[in-house]
């Protein structure tokens, strides 16, 4: 009998195996969007009033209260349910104003002459200088009980560290050869700007725009923990860890179902944050 030996593919070498393909991290971003849409659409679902007191203070759960209750006697799962919402919304919100301003500030800086474009990142660098955390005291403590302060203080907080991000992007993109072949034969600078900078400095602007997401729930989270922001009566997830922590030896849930969700919130987030990091880079390179 003939035995046939089949030859060995040059290109591969004895004992390699095929690295498997890693699998997008759905379970990872199916856990993040849960939390996502619990937060947004959770008041919809809330069997109590959020602000009622219902029953006695720190309630262990049972078939009415399916979390127990908090420290004055309000339904735990209904301010679950509801607290979510403005933390996320308001994360947005403080994201979505420092990446227009950082968006507008670094590419100007970018676009105008060298010296013009350093002073105006010195002058954002000076606000930078500030611990987040105390710019969102003062606006909260100067407008008590207003949410857009806290927005404000977000995007104020965060906006810097974009202009310099963006600033780098529209710098790389306005030195390359395209660009100044495209100024060599005529084209405006707004035709640049929009046909040449704006497309290709997309990507860095979205991963940044996630990596300060991540800052901004942080910032949100504790700006409830320390009750800035709306009212006292309004349900929080950062303001229902700092109420009911006194009472953990009463009962746990009242404080550490909000508080596992901000930090399944926060985990996700970031993580999705660095795979995007990771994916838009692989296809810059």
């Amino acid at each position: 009998m003939t035995t046939v030996l089949t030859p060995r593919r040059r290109d591969r070498p004895a004992g390699h195996r095929t690295p498997r393909r890693r699998r997008p991290p759905l379970l990872m971003g199916a856990g993040t969007l849960l939390v996502v849409l619990l937060a947004l659409l959770g008041p919809l679902a809330a069997p109590y009033s959020p602000t009622a007191r219902l029953a006695a203070p720190f309630q262990q759960p049972d078939g009415h209260f399916l979390l127990g209750t908090d420290v004055l006697g309000r339904d735990v799962a209904s301010r679950v349910l509801s607290g979510g919402r403005t933390i996320v919304l308001t994360a947005l919100a403080g994201t979505a104003a420092a990446g227009a301003v950082g968006m507008s500030a670094g590419v100007l800086a970018a676009m105008v002459s060298r010296r013009l474009g350093d002073l105006m990142v010195r002058c954002v660098d000076a606000l930078a200088v500030l611990p987040a955390l105390l710019i969102v005291l003062v606006l909260a403590a100067g407008f008590p009980g207003s949410g857009p302060a806290v927005v404000a203080a977000v995007a104020l907080a965060t906006a810097p560290f974009s202009t310099r991000v963006l600033r780098a992007a529209a710098d790389t993109v306005l030195t390359s050869g395209y660009v100044e072949a495209a100024l060599a034969r005529g084209d405006t600078r707004r035709a640049v700007l929009r046909y040449d900078v704006l497309p290709n400095i997309a990507g860095p602007a979205l991963v940044d725009s996630a990596l300060r997401l991540v800052a901004s729930l942080h910032l949100t989270a504790t700006a409830g923990f320390l009750g800035l922001g709306q009212g006292g009566a309004a349900p929080d997830w950062g303001r229902m860890v700092s109420e009911n922590v006194p009472g953990a030896t009463l009962a746990a849930t009242p404080f550490l179902a909000p508080a596992l969700l901000l930090v399944l919130l926060s985990v996700g987030v970031g993580l999705l944050a660095g795979r995007l990091a990771d994916t838009v880079g692989r296809g810059a390179a």
